[in-house]
């Protein structure tokens, strides 16, 4: 089963902060006894957006992984998977994880009977320039970008890329969000 794993820099996992694994591109490895997503066995998301939940694009890293073996899947809405067995596939970064996020729900798509539009759980709205903002429908993800100018150098940096899923409470339907210190924020329009 093809996926997508967030480690931190060095490539190690802790979603726990109590079990530290080290990881390393191109290796096979086996966990033996039982597997429970959210528990035990090695994870990953089938949805790549879902990856950045877990490990935000500030400082993590990101790779397409082969899951094998003894499989369970999150019941939750998520798409994380535990594996008894993973292979790591290659390192793709954030640009290979947006692009790979758009594959996936494109590829969710029915082009046939979907004459008109695809909008609601089928879209992605990205807005990663300065100052950009995004909106959506329920069911739809934004991934928004955050930028600083520096100063020193006279030049903008990608602070922050963080994504959301538009549920109607946390995040409202068809309301414009810009991405303020790691958050999102709504943006009023200006009269």
């Amino acid at each position: 089963m093809k996926g997508f794993k967030g480690f931190d820099k060095n490539l190690i996992c802790d979603p726990t902060g109590s079990s530290p694994f080290q990881y390393e591109i191109g290796k096979d490895y086996e966990h033996d006894g039982e597997v429970e997503a959210c528990s035990t066995g090695f994870h990953f998301c089938e949805n790549p957006m879902d990856v950045l939940g877990y490990y935000p694009p500030n400082d993590s890293r990101y790779c397409e992984v082969e899951g094998d073996g003894e499989i369970d899947k999150e019941s939750d809405g998520d798409s994380k998977v535990a594996a008894s067995k993973i292979h790591i596939s290659a390192e793709i970064g954030l640009k290979g994880i947006i692009e790979a996020g758009v594959k996936f729900i494109l590829d969710k798509v029915n082009w046939k009977d979907a004459k008109v539009t695809n909008t609601g759980d089928q879209s992605v709205a990205c807005a990663l320039g300065i100052e950009s903002k995004a909106r959506g429908a329920l069911g739809c993800w934004l991934v928004i970008a955050e930028w600083e100018y520096n100063r020193n150098d006279y030049e903008w940096h990608r602070k922050d890329v963080k994504c959301a899923l538009v549920d109607g409470e946390i995040i409202k339907d068809d309301t414009w969000y810009t991405l303020k210190d790691g958050n999102f924020v709504e943006v009023t329009e200006e009269k």
